[in-house]
């Protein structure tokens, strides 16, 4: 009997020190970005806590100095200019170990237009493709919008409906996924992929969606804490924000990642329960903001941004950039880069 207690106890610790781990925030930085031109500035700051020691171990362009109290800035007698590399590596320790970061010189388009599942509809590619992401890229939009499930051996699958190519995301293995031929002899691509694809310039973001799996709460949770530390893991912080239906979801990448942009998809909260839960902004369906012409003005007012999907009709967007939105997701950017391009 003392034998079966002791191997309970043994297996209850492992299980709760492995969700304790699990839970526990990454290492961040508040900021990623480099503005040009600027000596001496305040790059970001790390999330220690106060009083714990980290610093900078690795540094190859020689750019950079940490304080002590964790902020990471420019050395006084160094300047970053548009003929200096755009992607610069650290890599920092503290007492739980080393971690690299890819910091990326601001180069960033800020136009508004997110791609969703990036510009497949008038260039023959399959949405969520690494093709609609390079043609998303190539016409100059500021993001591009993906979806990513769990499949059944818990690898991240990128798809906007929980089936494709006849075959349910959940109950599928990541081999067979993959085996699915998209158009235009494109394959079902990895997130790995994706984020490899985006980190080869420095003007176009990743707009990641976390999907609500239809297996609950803890699913949900799952696959918002795949995406993110393969996100971490590839040093893509700098290119990728966040959007979900699913509350349970963004709370978890808000545990994991303190800084980084999370859009919440479904209107069945308050603006103030969004920003009480740390909440970076809201991104409804259009016609949540025709029909609350002052919502986005609200959201602004206490700090939160603001994005209006799926917004395909030209009068709709005029609409969306007269309430000044902040990020317009549309299957039809080229239409409103074009609106864009008019104003200027």
């Amino acid at each position: 009997m003392k034998k079966l207690l002791f191997l309970f106890f043994i297996l209850f610790s492992s299980q709760t020190i492995m969700y304790s781990q699990s839970a526990t925030e990454l290492l961040v930085l508040d900021n990623y970005l480099i503005k040009n031109n600027k000596r001496g500035v305040k790059v970001g700051k790390f999330n220690i806590p106060a009083g714990e020691k980290i610093s900078l171990i690795k540094d190859e362009a020689n750019l950079f100095v940490l304080s002590e109290d964790g902020h990471l800035l420019i050395k006084k007698n160094a300047t970053i200019t548009k003929s200096t590399p755009w992607r610069f590596e650290i890599t920092v320790k503290t007492k739980d170990g080393e971690k690299t970061f890819e910091l990326v010189r601001d180069n960033f388009i800020r136009n508004k237009v997110i791609a969703h599942r990036g510009a497949w509809k008038n260039h023959d590619a399959s949405q969520n493709s690494l093709k609609s992401l390079k043609k998303a890229i190539e016409i100059g939009c500021e993001g591009s919008e993906f979806d990513v499930w769990l499949s059944s051996d818990n690898k991240v699958i990128l798809s906007h409906d929980p089936e494709i190519g006849g075959k349910k995301v959940e109950e599928t293995t990541a081999d067979e996924l993959f085996k699915i031929e998209l158009k235009d002899g494109d394959k079902l691509p990895s997130l790995e992929e994706y984020i490899k694809c985006i980190k080869e310039q420095n003007k176009t973001r990743l707009v990641l969606e976390v999907k609500a799996s239809q297996k609950g709460k803890e699913r949900c949770e799952a696959v918002a804490d795949s995406a993110v530390r393969i996100v971490h893991r590839m040093n893509a912080q700098a290119w990728t924000d966040y959007i979900t239906f699913s509350f349970d979801a963004a709370k978890r990448i808000r545990e994991l990642d303190p800084t980084a942009k999370i859009l919440y998809l479904e209107a069945d909260k308050t603006l103030e329960e969004l920003k009480a839960e740390r909440m970076s902004g809201i991104d409804y369906h259009y016609g949540n903001f025709i029909k609350d012409t002052d919502l986005a003005k609200k959201a602004k007012s206490i700090g939160l941004l603001t994005n209006a999907w799926t917004v395909n009709k030209t009068e709709d967007m005029q609409t969306m950039l007269n309430q000044d939105i902040d990020y317009i997701t549309t299957d039809e950017p080229e239409i409103l880069l074009e609106i864009l391009d008019a104003k200027k």
